[in-house]
């Protein structure tokens, strides 16, 4: 999957935290010689410019971006409120823009409907639950964009639930499905995966995975239902 081109480095946290929360692979560079030579073989995907904090050194990249043999696309600026009104003399530096004071999940979403808009089809394979996202390539999990450090089985084992929103599975069949049939551990193992999810997915999305008593487990059940 190819590269998406950010400055500056290093980037506000929010911007990364979009990044992160979208499962974007991306690159951060601090000028535009530092771009050229942080380039990857198969050239950018996209790039996400912040001209807030240095708009010289951001719009002077923007241009010369714009100007290689293939203009490099998509781009979103992301800029102060206060140079709003500047955009309109500037609409060919950039595909679309979004304020600083712009929240996490917009940042994403306008991310997200660029690179459809433009047909790059960078977006990872990706499994999503309301703020939580599974990266199917990269093995990274995010919740409303902080990412959670999950072991290699609790990945997986949050990864089989999550695509199996709203099926009940019994322990036997989480072992052998996440652990696989080779697997002898017992019953335990299940439940103590399950607990350490729940303590890392904290108390307001611990409800995500439900015990169904008597029975196991399921992923997606509501609040309002356990």
């Amino acid at each position: 999957m190819e590269e998406l081109l950010v400055y500056p480095d290093p980037p506000p946290s929010g911007v990364v935290s979009a990044l992160e929360a979208g499962g974007y692979k991306w690159r951060p560079v601090g000028s535009l010689r530092h771009a050229e030579r942080m380039e990857p073989e198969d050239g950018w995907s996209g790039a996400l410019i912040c001209a807030d904090a240095d708009s010289e050194t951001a719009f002077a990249l923007c241009r010369a971006v714009r100007k290689r043999d293939e203009p490099l696309s998509p781009l979103l600026l992301v800029v102060a409120e206060a140079q709003l009104r500047e955009l309109e003399l500037r609409e060919d530096l950039f595909d679309d823009f979004c304020a600083n004071s712009s929240n996490v999940k917009e940042l994403c979403a306008r991310l997200d409907h660029l690179f459809w808009r433009t047909g790059r089809g960078s977006r990872p394979e990706l499994v999503e639950h309301g703020g939580l996202v599974l990266n199917l390539e990269t093995y990274q999990a995010s919740l409303s964009g902080r990412p959670l450090d999950l072991t290699y089985m609790e990945y997986e084992l949050l990864k089989f639930l999550a695509t199996h929103p709203g099926r009940v599975f019994t322990r036997e069949t989480l072992l052998s499905r996440v652990w696989g049939y080779e697997y002898y551990g017992g019953a335990r193992t299940v439940d103590v995966h399950i607990r350490r999810l729940r303590a890392k997915l904290g108390e307001e999305q611990a409800h995500l995975i439900s015990t169904v008593r008597s029975v196991g487990y399921r992923f997606g059940q509501t609040r309002w239902e356990s």
